[in-house]
C-alpha cells in the first residue's frame, strides 16, 4: 500500500496510561500534527493501517504486548514509520536494543516537553521524506512499465540530454519518429523536461536494483 503523502502527518501515541495520552496529544496537537491514541499495542496492531506518514510515540512497559514487542512487529510487518519511546521504565540496554531496531528516539517518563515536541519534528520530516521518496519511485516504476521498448530508448537518450536529431542519429531513425515517441514520453510522464525523464528513470533503476538485491538476499 502506498504512503498518503498530500495529507497532515499523524503522530501515533500508545500507552496505558490515560493521563499521559491526554496531556502527550495535546501537546501534538498545539504542535501542529494530527493525533491519535491507543491504549494497548494490541488496539495499535488491529487499528492503524500505517498510510500516513508521521511517528509512533511508544511506552514501553503495557499490559500485554510491551513496547519493545510492538516495535519487532512492527519490523517484522516492514513498517518504517519512526518510533520514539517515551517510558519511565528504560534503561542503558532496554534503549541499546530499541534503537538498534530503528528507534529514533528513547525518552524518559515525564520528558521534557520541548524535548519530546522536537523529538516528534524530527521523526515526522524523516517519514514524511521517505513518503516523498517512496512515491517518486513508485511513479518512476509505473512511468517505465507504461513505455514501449522504443519510448525507453528515447527516454533515455532525452535523459542523457541528447537533442532530437543526435537521437535520430543514434536510433538510425527519422527526426519525425523521434518527435513521436519523445511527445508520447512526455505525455506518459506529465512533464516535458529532460531533467524530470532523467529523474523518473532514476527512481525506476533504484528500485529495480533494490528488487534484485531482495531477490538475492
Amino acid at each position: 500500500m502506498t504512503a498518503k503523502i498530500d495529507c497532515i502527518p499523524l503522530v501515533r501515541i500508545v500507552d496505558d496510561d490515560p493521563e499521559l495520552l491526554k496531556s502527550a496529544a495535546f501537546l501534538v496537537r498545539m504542535a501542529g500534527f494530527d493525533v491519535l491514541t491507543y491504549e494497548s499495542a494490541a488496539s495499535f496492531l488491529a487499528l492503524d493501517d500505517g498510510l500516513r506518514p508521521g511517528c509512533i510515540i511508544l511506552d514501553q512497559r503495557m499490559p500485554g504486548m510491551t513496547g519493545l514487542e510492538l516495535q519487532e512487529a512492527l519490523v517484522e510487518k516492514g513498517s518504517t514509520t519512526p518510533i520514539i519511546f517515551l517510558s519511565a521504565h528504560g534503561d542503558i540496554p532496554m534503549a541499546m536494543q530499541a534503537v538498534h531496531r530503528g528507534a529514533m528516539d528513547f525518552l524518559v517518563k515525564p520528558a521534557d516537553p520541548e524535548v519530546l515536541v522536537e523529538a516528534v519534528k524530527r521523526a515526522v520530516a524523516k517519514s514524511v521524506e521517505e513518503a516523498q521518496a517512496a512515491d517518486e519511485t513508485e511513479k518512476g516504476q509505473n512511468f517505465v512499465e507504461s513505455l514501449t521498448e522504443r519510448e525507453l530508448e528515447v527516454a533515455r537518450l532525452v535523459a542523457e540530454g541528447l537533442l532530437n536529431k543526435q537521437i535520430a542519429d543514434r536510433l538510425a531513425i527519422s527526426l519525425a519518429t523521434v518527435k513521436m515517441h519523445r511527445g508520447n514520453v512526455t505525455r506518459k510522464l506529465g512533464a516535458r523536461s529532460a531533467v524530470a525523464i532523467a529523474r523518473a528513470l532514476a527512481h525506476a533503476d533504484a528500485a529495480a536494483v533494490q528488487g534484485r538485491a531482495g531477490v538475492k538476499a
